[in-house]
């Protein structure tokens, strides 16, 4: 049986080069765990890290029953991290956070309380400690997605989120995907909360993100998007002998 199944909540940490954050990572996320409001377990997803991260994640697991990893052969992306978490969930709940510790893990108690009334919450980072570039950078592509999609999603680029298994399963990813999540549940008439959480200046290791992947590829994704909705469907089946 699929460990995660014994949990509530699978909280998704996708990886990639981030060795330097390990140690940081292992203790962060093993003092949150007992104290966190649903019984959770961490799953690492190795995006084909070209230095020692999946080496040090599988120790981080061996020593931490709580923690779990998978690895792939070899890089496909952040979206394709995520998803892979996803789909190897099976808790009820699944939980996204960054490698970088930006956003800290105990704020998954601030979404968690209102899990049950809503298919996504999302975290809006208060007080960003990014530079000033980046965070007007951030402030355009939200604008312009929110224009594109008819989304209410202040923060969508912040990397602290919860969703039910089934909605995050039946999510179409694509690369880049992953700034549409509250969008894409949107289409499946979900409801989405979003609540202020805490945001800290990343302290090892180094940014995977550039002007090119926060600007011009989103703004590709969004006229992806665009054609996708109308074509989007959902279906409740009425009855079946099955």
């Amino acid at each position: 049986m699929n460990a995660t199944a014994n949990y509530d909540l699978t909280i998704i940490v996708p990886v990639y080069n981030e060795e330097d954050n390990a140690a940081a990572l292992e203790e962060r996320l093993s003092a949150y765990l007992p104290k966190a409001a649903r019984r959770a377990c961490v799953l690492f997803v190795n995006d084909g890290s070209k230095d020692r991260s999946g080496e040090k994640i599988a120790a981080i697991c061996e020593r931490n029953p709580d923690m779990f990893y998978i690895s792939f052969a070899k890089n496909c992306g952040l979206s394709a991290a995520i998803k892979a978490g996803f789909d190897a969930a099976c808790s009820p709940l699944v939980g996204y956070i960054d490698a970088d510790l930006q956003t800290a893990p105990e704020d998954f108690n601030l979404l968690l309380p209102y899990a049950g009334d809503f298919e996504l919450v999302m975290g809006i980072r208060a007080n960003r400690k990014d530079t000033g570039f980046k965070r007007i950078q951030s402030k355009i592509a939200n604008s312009f997605r929110r224009f594109m999609t008819g989304d209410d999603a202040v923060d969508t680029g912040c990397p602290l989120k919860i969703l039910h298994t089934d909605v995050a399963r039946r999510i179409p990813m694509f690369t880049g995907m992953h700034r549409f999540l509250p969008a894409l549940v949107g289409l499946q008439e979900g409801k989405v909360k979003q609540v202020a959480v805490s945001h800290f200046p990343r302290t090892a290791g180094q940014s995977k993100f550039s002007l090119r992947n926060r600007l011009v590829g989103p703004t590709m994704d969004c006229f992806a998007f665009r054609w996708m909705r109308p074509r989007w469907y959902n279906y409740k089946i009425g009855s079946t002998n099955l």
